[in-house]
């Protein structure tokens, strides 16, 4: 990778945490003021970057833009749209719909719940496999050498009592999801939600993608989330046959 284009990079991963000043910047990446100065002037000429007063820099209307289309490009979130807003709608819990890239899970899609807590996720945000529910459904749709690939190889923080902390045990949890069809997240990632997910597949019956369920642990009970699993299956299938699956496996 080029250096212009590596700095430039990283002068966006950065101002999309916060405003940043011209001297917060090149601190930050150890060069000059006035090749910070360059590039942002690039950056502002193409909207990627946009100033703030007359000290500091934000994100600009061009990465919104950009990451819109690359949302609405994922045929599998628009195919999935109807199914995941009515069960949203229906049960006022939030629905996510998350994909796997490199290791990590990442959400494509969110629908809020109606109740006041509000959690980790949003729309592009990653995740890890091991502790989420999508992710295990994820991980679990992969052939057998491909998971056992990524068990052996995967970090496996401690986010909660509760969080899988083995390969062995990963591998272990994974056979049962796929027997199952779908996967829980126990106060896993986060210790005060517990989720449930299953898989959202496409014409040839692979999965595209994972959607889940996320309830506050102080408004529904273990049991209680388990009981929602057959409105979760529901709406994933109704989701899969939008994507294209039929109930033989093959697409229309």
């Amino acid at each position: 990778m080029s250096q212009s284009l590596d700095r430039a990079l990283t002068l966006l991963n950065s101002i999309a945490k916060d405003a940043r000043t011209l001297d917060h910047l090149a601190e930050e990446i150890g060069v000059h003021k006035s090749t910070v100065l360059r590039l942002l002037r690039t950056l502002e000429q193409h909207h990627f970057v946009r100033r703030e007063g007359t000290r500091y820099y934000r994100l600009g209307s061009a990465m919104f833009d950009l990451a819109n289309q690359a949302l609405d490009s994922i045929d599998v979130r628009r195919s999935a749209q109807p199914a995941l807003a009515a069960l949203n709608a229906r049960t006022g819990h939030t629905v996510h719909l998350a994909s796997y890239d490199d290791g990590e899970v990442v959400y494509i899609d969110k629908y809020e719940g109606r109740h006041s807590v509000r959690m980790y996720s949003r729309v592009g945000k990653r995740a890890p496999l091991h502790c989420t529910a999508v992710g295990k459904v994820l991980v679990a749709a992969m052939p057998e050498a491909r998971r056992e690939e990524i068990a052996r190889s995967m970090k496996y923080p401690a986010l909660t009592p509760n969080t899988i902390t083995t390969p062995e045990a990963y591998l272990a949890e994974l056979e049962r999801v796929g027997r199952l069809g779908y996967s829980v997240d126990n106060a896993e990632h986060e210790d005060f939600i517990h989720c449930i997910a299953a898989p959202v597949r496409g014409a040839d019956g692979e999965v595209l993608a994972a959607a889940s369920m996320s309830v506050p642990k102080v408004l529904l009970d273990y049991e209680g989330l388990l009981a929602l699993v057959p409105d979760l299956r529901a709406a994933t299938t109704e989701a899969s046959v939008h994507s294209g699956w039929t109930e033989n496996g093959k697409g229309h």
